[in-house]
Formats: C-alpha cells, sequence, structure tokens
C-alpha cells in the first residue's frame, strides 16, 4: 500500500467515526432513527415547535433579493431530475456490463429535515431541495468516480481541489508499464466496497 493509499484509508477511517459520533447525538437531542424515519419524543417535538417561526414572519423578515431569486435557485431542479434519471438508467444498463458494484442511490439522497418541527413549511421545502441536490451531487460523482475506476484509472498530474473515493486505486500519471500490466486487475477491483454493504 502507498501512502496515498495509506491516507484514503486513514479518511475513510475518520469519516467511519465521524458517522459514529454524530449517531451518539441522538441520545442528546432525544432521537431515534427507524429506517427512513426519524422519531422524536412527544415532548421535545412540543418544545421544538415553540421555535418555529409562522410563514408570514419568515416572509416579512426575508430580504427581498432572497425571494426575488427565488425562481433562478428553483430553476435548477429541472436539469438536476433529468440528471438524475439519465445517471440511474446509465447506471442500471452500464454496470451490469463493465461488472461494477450498484451506487445505492437511497445511501446519497438523504431527506429528513421533514421531522424537525422547529422548522415552518418552506424551512423544510427548503432543506428537501438543498438534501436532494447535494444527495444527487454526491451520488454521481460516485457513479462517475466507479466508470472513471473502469475507463481510465490514472490519477492527474495537476494538483486537485477534491478526489473522489476511487482515486487512490488509480496510477500515477506516467505510469504506462503499470497501466498496461495491471489495468484488468484495478478496472474489476471494487472488493473494498463489500466492506461497506
Amino acid at each position: 500500500m502507498n501512502r496515498l493509499e495509506e491516507i484514503i484509508e486513514e479518511i475513510k477511517k475518520l469519516e467511519k467515526e465521524l458517522v459514529a459520533e454524530i449517531q451518539k447525538k441522538q441520545e442528546e437531542f432525544f432521537y431515534k432513527v427507524k429506517g427512513k424515519d426519524v422519531l422524536f419524543e412527544e415532548t421535545v417535538k412540543a418544545y421544538h415547535e415553540k421555535f418555529a417561526i409562522k410563514i408570514p414572519t419568515y416572509l416579512y423578515s426575508s430580504s427581498l433579493l432572497n425571494i426575488l431569486v427565488l425562481p433562478v435557485i428553483w430553476s435548477c431542479i429541472i436539469p438536476a431530475v433529468f440528471l438524475d434519471a439519465v445517471v440511474s438508467v446509465y447506471q442500471c444498463i452500464c454496470f451490469k456490463v463493465y461488472g461494477i458494484p450498484e451506487v445505492k442511490r437511497s445511501e446519497y439522497i438523504v431527506m429528513d429535515h421533514e421531522s424537525l418541527s422547529y422548522l415552518n413549511a418552506i424551512e423544510k421545502i427548503n432543506c428537501m431541495y438543498c438534501g436532494y441536490f447535494n444527495g444527487l451531487i454526491a451520488y454521481v460523482q460516485e457513479i462517475a468516480a466507479r466508470t472513471e475506476q473502469y475507463w481510465c484509472p490514472i490519477k492527474h498530474a495537476r494538483k486537485l481541489k477534491t478526489i473522489h473515493s476511487r482515486y487512490g486505486k488509480f496510477f500515477e500519471y506516467g505510469d504506462c508499464d503499470e497501466y498496461r500490466r495491471r489495468l484488468e486487475e484495478v478496472r474489476r477491483d471494487f472488493h473494498d466496497l463489500q466492506d461497506d454493504q
């Protein structure tokens, strides 16, 4: 294992620790996750409702510019839904052909803020939008990462702002010997995904 792979493994370990720490907050804030449902104790829900801002107050206190740009923000939902459909169909067809493990959409697109009683209806809709959009981007990135691992698993020479989950498996830029010798092996190297299933 090279140094880059070691760092990526450490990041994955830290991400798992982060998820565990976040899950500990369930006790602190009195909720339980059951399947896709988030359940609060009734007394907590009643307490939260006291902090919900009524919609007229919410709208009155909003910036006029924020309200005016809403059509621009919400127009993005059309290409997002189209992208979601296209990459889902692509994955359904192509990943079977390539032998790549499927990316589970439900693990990336998570919308659960509707359970928060301290949010009003507008805030809940806004949260659903952001949850969908950010989850969709992560879902698409993972599909693209697995595709890149199959077709072109070569690291970039130039500095990247972020790297995706499969990047540690890629060949060094300019290492033609390893690329030709091990391409088929790397194309099929998804065994680490079984740990997450």
